[in-house]
């Protein structure tokens, strides 16, 4: 028996209005604040939870120095088309790989690794 269930995943940001409005327009849901905390419930999964952070430096991919700290897999129907969709919303591409690859790996507008899958 698990001793607790997962509530959110909490990203650490300059800006957590900005950042839940980009997870918002990825994943679906509506930002909600309360006292400087940003949740975001996510449709058909775990709620995300943005907070600000003074000073807040992003990790690096890959960087052997560097804590990576942690990423978000998210699955797609259509890898292509959902690359251009993140673009647009302010993502960079930190890795592609190669051409037949079911997995590519991006940045958020926070510097926040997360890889689109078409798994």
């Amino acid at each position: 028996m698990p001793i607790a269930t997962l509530g959110s995943v909490v990203l650490d940001c300059p800006d957590p209005h900005a950042l839940a409005a980009f997870y918002a327009a990825v994943l679906g849901g509506e930002p909600v604040e309360e006292d400087g905390w940003i949740d975001l419930a996510v449709p058909g999964g775990a709620g995300l939870a943005f907070q600000v952070a003074p000073g807040y430096v992003p990790p690096a991919w890959p960087a052997p120095d560097r804590s990576q700290q942690f990423h978000l897999d998210l699955t797609v129907d259509d890898i292509d088309k959902a690359e251009a969709q993140v673009l647009a919303l302010g993502a960079t591409v930190l890795e592609v790989g190669d051409p037949g690859r079911t997995w590519r790996v991006y940045a958020d507008p926070a510097g926040h690794p997360f890889c689109l899958c078409a798994c």
